[in-house]
C-alpha cells in the first residue's frame, strides 16, 4: 500500500498544511465605505509574516481603527483621508472614478467594498488607463487591462517594500525558514523523483513515469495525479 500523496495531506486539513495566521498582524484591507472623507492618522508601520509589505496601523478620528497596506514614502504621523471623494495623494483611499488618467495606485478593489484584492505584493502597483460612465480600465501589474467598477475603491501610491526579490537567498536555510514564517511546505519535489510507496509516478526508474499522465475518470483521489481531465492533449495540428 502506498502513503496518501501531498495532495491528499492538504486537503485532509491538518495544522502542519495550514497557514500560522495567529502570528499574522490581521487583515489589511481598506475601512468600510463611508459617504464623507474621515482623516486618520499613521500610528505605526509593522511587520507582518503574512504580508510581503509593511503595515500601517491607521487611528481615524472617529475612533476606527485599520491595518492597510503601507505604500512606499508612508511614514509615521502622515495623515491618511479615506472616502470616496477623498484627495488624490500618497496613501489616501477613494473611488476610481475620481482618480485621474495616469495615476498610480495599489490595493485595488475587486468589487465595491471587498477590501482591496489586486496589487498587494511589496513593490508591484497599478494604473488609472482610461475611464467611461460604466467602468474604469486598469493597468494591473500582470500587464493585463481590466475593466472595473467605477465604484472600486484604491489607494494611491506603490506598494512599499520594493526590491525585495532582488536579494538572493544564498543558502536553503533561509528559503525555508521564510517559507516556514507562512506555514509553505520547503522543498518541493516532483513526484518522478519520489519512491513507489510516496507516489503514482514515483519508482527506481528515475524519470520515467511509467504509466499515463491522463487521471482515469474514475481514479481515486490517490490516483489524481498528472492532467486532470484535460480538455485536449497531443500536439496541435
Amino acid at each position: 500500500m502506498g502513503k496518501d500523496i501531498i495532495a491528499q495531506r492538504r486537503g485532509k486539513g491538518s495544522p502542519r498544511y495550514t497557514a500560522l495566521s495567529f502570528k499574522f498582524v490581521g487583515e489589511a484591507a481598506h475601512r468600510k465605505i463611508s459617504k464623507q472623507p474621515v482623516s486618520g492618522k499613521v500610528a505605526d508601520i509593522v511587520h507582518c509574516p503574512g504580508h510581503s509589505a509593511p503595515l500601517g496601523m491607521i487611528k481615524y478620528d472617529d475612533g476606527e481603527d485599520s491595518i492597510m497596506i503601507a505604500p512606499d514614502g508612508l511614514k509615521v504621523g502622515d495623515e491618511i483621508v479615506s472616502g470616496k471623494e477623498a484627495p488624490v495623494s500618497l496613501g489616501n483611499v477613494l473611488s476610481l472614478r475620481n482618480i485621474p488618467e495616469g495615476t498610480i495606485i495599489s490595493n485595488v478593489e475587486s468589487c465595491p467594498g471587498d477590501g482591496g484584492k489586486f496589487a498587494r505584493s511589496s513593490g508591484t502597483f497599478a494604473k488609472v488607463v482610461a475611464r467611461t460612465e460604466k467602468s474604469v480600465k486598469v493597468l494591473m501589474p500582470s500587464g493585463k487591462e481590466k475593466e472595473l467598477n467605477p465604484d472600486c475603491r484604491a489607494q494611491i501610491g506603490t506598494v512599499a517594500g520594493s526590491g525585495r526579490t532582488e536579494k538572493p537567498f544564498t543558502k536553503a536555510g533561509a528559503k525555508y525558514h521564510a517559507r516556514h514564517a507562512r506555514n509553505k511546505m520547503y522543498p518541493t519535489v516532483c513526484g518522478v523523483s519520489m519512491n513507489a510507496v510516496d507516489h503514482p509516478y514515483g519508482g527506481k526508474s528515475s524519470h520515467h513515469k511509467g504509466r499515463p499522465t491522463i487521471a482515469d475518470k474514475n481514479a481515486p483521489a490517490g490516483r489524481k495525479v498528472g492532467k486532470i481531465r484535460p480538455r485536449r492533449t497531443g500536439f496541435r495540428r
